[in-house]
């Protein structure tokens, strides 16, 4: 019972791994900061090298610049390219320079501690003229669960060293009905230490980012750095921002600039949910199509028991079709890994026979399945489902009891890594 228990847990935590919110590429937290009236620099996303050369020679006849690859991960800066293992944010003080570097970034990999091992495929180059920075700030907005309220964190430490610095975070809780107060710009101010002049401009900056983080429905607004320049103007030189998912019928707009080419992690989840499916990814070699996250734990473990490893599970609920199976079937045979598929259904408002038509229109359209299957039914026409399943001369195994489903698909995928 204890392991069961381990193993459950652990197939949860996987699961709430699986709740995404948007992450916006910088340009576009860029523009929506311009907005909002809070300094950025005039960038262009450019495609290729030789773009690149001629933004960086219309920058001010040739001034230096800095060239940062957009990908939606953090530590872009201290990432290594595939190509000459230099970073992701570069400077660059002429047109060619933007050239050579450029060809080295675009359509190469950069990993850095926030990407997949092989690192994440560069596709866009934000550039804009280099700023001589005096000081760095790191500033953000997002919620504290234990308050349950939002808060403003502020430190004079930014940049990329902000995660070491942890502790240099001042913190100020707010209220969304009241916003921000008078005694929250003054606390800031007394913990802060700007000059009346800077606070002018940071009182705005602070300001219209709850407004953005209140009218966006965001749950995280990050200016990292909020730079201080050589002539005394604050400019935002990174953003990252997230919000909320289930405000996306609010905010069209921001969600439409989603670009999930970006996002390899999420592409089948997103292709999943489309349809209805919920697809959670694991690490083993044991493809799931499940109804209900109750059964694709307990299917997850009962597989685990007995050796196997799960690589996935397809959650189709309530809403199983020819449609929903048919691309099911599709991002498994996909993945690499599956080398066997277990079909878990228990049959309440879904009907078994249904779910075996489906099966079979799917195979039909497949031409066949390309790994073992194991079809486990139990429930509203489950033995009438079983009967079209065997009579179909298909080449998979039927079960109606879960553990010698789960122990059958662990044995046909033994010795498959």
């Amino acid at each position: 019972m204890l392991r069961c228990y381990r193993l459950t847990h652990a197939f949860r935590d996987a699961l709430k791994q699986q709740v995404r919110n948007l992450t916006l590429l910088e340009h576009h937290s860029h523009k929506i900061l311009h907005q909002y009236g809070i300094p950025v620099p005039d960038g262009r996303v450019i495609d290729s090298p030789l773009d690149a050369k001629a933004v960086v020679s219309a920058i001010a006849t040739g001034a230096p610049s800095m060239m940062k690859a957009q990908i939606l991960a953090g530590g872009r800066g201290k990432g290594t390219f595939n190509t000459d293992g230099k970073g992701g944010v570069r400077f660059v003080s002429t047109p060619n320079e933007a050239l050579e570097n450029a060809a080295n970034m675009l359509g190469h990999y950069l990993k850095t501690t926030q990407t997949p091992p092989s690192g994440l495929l560069v596709k866009n180059l934000y550039i804009y003229k280099a700023v001589n920075v005096a000081h760095e700030y790191y500033f953000s907005i997002t919620f504290d669960r234990k308050r349950y309220s939002p808060v403003i964190l502020i430190s004079d430490e930014g940049g990329v060293n902000i995660e070491a610095n942890a502790d240099s975070l001042h913190k100020f809780p707010f209220s969304l009905d009241t916003g921000i107060t008078p005694d929250i710009i003054s606390r800031i101010h007394g913990a802060m230490l700007f000059s009346t002049t800077e606070m002018r401009v940071i009182e705005h900056v602070i300001r219209r980012m709850a407004d953005l983080f209140r009218e966006r429905d965001a749950i995280l607004l990050e200016l990292n750095p909020l730079a201080l320049t050589t002539e005394e103007q604050f400019i935002c030189l990174d953003a990252k921002f997230e919000f909320d998912n289930c405000a996306a019928f609010r905010q069209e707009d921001i969600f439409n600039l989603e670009e999930r080419e970006h996002m390899p992690d999420s592409r089948v989840e997103y292709e999943a949910a489309q349809l209805g499916l919920s697809y959670v990814r694991l690490d083993g070699n044991i493809g799931n199509i499940v109804n209900g996250a109750g059964l694709a734990m307990a299917t997850n473990d009962l597989i685990t028991i007995h050796g196997g490893k799960s690589a996935n599970f397809l959650d189709i609920g309530g809403k199983a079709s020819t449609a929903t199976l048919l691309k099911s079937f599709e991002i498994l045979n996909r993945d690499p890994r599956v080398k066997g598929i277990l079909i878990n259904i228990f049959g309440g408002i879904v009907r078994c026979d249904m779910i075996a038509q489906c099966i079979l229109q799917a195979a039909s359209i497949l031409g066949g399945f390309r790994v073992p299957v194991v079809v486990r039914l139990q429930g509203t026409n489950s033995d009438e489902a079983l009967k079209l399943l065997e009579d179909s001369g298909l080449d998979l195994c039927t079960e109606t009891d879960f553990d010698s489903a789960a122990a059958k698909i662990v044995e046909l995928t033994s010795g498959h890594n």
